[in-house]
């Protein structure tokens, strides 16, 4: 939460970041871990991440990425790279890059010939990134109410992996 409250101070408004509740979003975590530890569905919730990694640094993680098979329509055949964040602290430090790398070097162990993840709009911190990693906007766009509260506009990118 406290990364994305650093990325995304002036992308979006700082009254919605300000509002997250920490608390809530550690419970959800909990459940989506505990269910894809006993091989269970994560109750169809579109946002439970499919394989999730993480980076430590003594004992503590400063980074975590969820990827698996596309959950947008007709991008089943496609990996996805559903999050990548790394604490504030802990940025160009690398973490990223060897999470990125992980992530692609998995989707194409698991059969994708190609990837995509979405960038919130205006996010050109993660822009810059991901296009660093080879990753390209590809012109879709899609509204995400994020549960009625607010909209956030993202954009599409997408990497050949093979």
């Amino acid at each position: 939460m406290r990364t994305w409250q650093s990325a995304y101070r002036g992308v979006i408004d700082d009254s919605v970041l300000d509002a997250l509740d920490i608390d809530d979003r550690a419970a959800r975590w909990s459940n989506w871990i505990h269910a894809s530890n006993a091989g269970e569905p994560t109750g169809g919730d579109a946002n439970a991440p499919h394989t999730m990694l993480v980076a430590e640094l003594d004992g503590q993680i400063v980074g975590w990425a969820a990827f698996g098979a596309g959950r947008d329509e007709g991008q089943s055949r496609s990996g996805e790279l559903a999050g990548l964040y790394v604490h504030p602290e802990h940025w160009s430090k690398r973490v990223g890059h060897a999470l990125i790398e992980r992530v692609e070097a998995e989707l194409q162990r698991e059969g994708f010939h190609d990837a995509y993840l979405w960038v919130l709009f205006g996010n050109e911190r993660a822009v810059r990134f991901y296009e660093g990693h080879h990753w390209v906007a590809d012109g879709n766009e899609k509204i995400d109410d994020a549960g009625g509260a607010h909209e956030l506009r993202e954009v599409r990118h997408r990497r050949t992996l093979r």
